[in-house]
């Protein structure tokens, strides 16, 4: 069973900064693209951050120059560094990524996400 587990979420006064990690575990075989989301109250999930395997990055414009998405191959974690945050970043934060099993293949995997709050 494959498992993405989120932290480093909180309250954080606008200007400052927070560090998201996520760590896959399980019988993984292979971790392929890798991304975060979030979902602010009553709006749609949407993409923050994408990561592909050779490090590739793509970013939403409104996260641009403030927020970097690295991974560690080696410890199967998906990290976001968060700088300069504004009160519209306050939304639940999720981990994705495309992992193969050795068990199940090829398959999309969500964590259960991370509250970052951003006070004004």
């Amino acid at each position: 069973q494959v498992q993405l587990v989120e932290s480093g979420g909180g309250l954080v006064q606008a200007g400052g900064s927070l560090r998201l990690s996520c760590a896959a575990s399980g019988n993984i075989f292979s971790i392929h693209v890798m991304g975060w989301y979030r979902q602010a109250p009553g709006k749609q999930r949407d993409l923050v951050a994408i990561i592909s395997t050779d490090g590739s990055t793509n970013y939403a414009d409104s996260v641009k120059g403030r927020f970097t998405i690295s991974r560690d191959n080696a410890k199967n974690t998906l990290y976001l560094q968060m700088n300069s945050l504004k009160p519209e970043d306050t939304a639940v934060y999720y981990c994705n990524a495309h992992i193969t099993s050795l068990s199940t293949g090829l398959l999309n995997y969500w964590g259960k996400g991370t509250l970052v709050t951003v006070s004004s």
